[in-house]
């Protein structure tokens, strides 16, 4: 199977400039972890996910420790006023520009192995060099839960007809 049969497409994008309280807006209605950011040529960017709205442990400058960072802030007890700040953030503060990406005629296979090795949830599609679909986890749930539903109805039509076509 190819990634182009199991891809979400039409891909609800977003530009380097969308603020994210747009980005977490449309998250939230679309009910989708990730949105690929892409140029004016509909080139992807880079991507924003819901990891990047959560703190995470950075090295402070010439020390061992390790401390969490939110929106390029360090964390300390006001998380939720950097929260209401970040709303106008752009994207492109935020984005992940290191991308892993298959083409539309890569292998579902290609895709488990990339999702593994880098340990991400979701990964664009392009297709002559632009965006042309996405594939999450879910997609792949998807396949699975297909392919049992063909082999249930391919179960059930085989019993069906075996006895009617069976000759006496």
């Amino acid at each position: 199977m190819k990634v182009n049969q199991i891809m979400t497409q039409p891909v609800i994008t977003i530009s380097e400039d969308t603020p994210l309280r747009e980005v977490a807006r449309l998250m939230l209605q679309h009910r989708i972890g990730g949105l690929p950011v892409v140029d004016k040529e509909g080139k992807v960017t880079g991507i924003v996910t819901e990891s990047d709205f959560t703190a995470r442990e950075r090295c402070v400058p010439f020390s061992l420790f390790r401390a969490p960072q939110l929106f390029g802030t360090w964390l300390g007890k006001d998380a939720e006023e950097l929260y209401a700040k970040a709303g106008d953030i752009p994207a492109r503060e935020v984005m992940s520009t290191n991308l892993v990406t298959v083409g539309d005629n890569d292998s579902i296979e290609r895709v488990l192995e990339l999702i593994l090795k880098h340990d991400i949830n979701r990964i664009p599609v392009i297709s002559e060099g632009k965006l042309a679909g996405i594939v999450a986890r879910r997609d792949l749930l998807r396949v699975m839960k297909n392919q049992h539903a063909l082999e249930a109805s391919s179960s059930r039509s085989e019993g069906l007809a075996w006895p009617i076509t069976r000759k006496r």
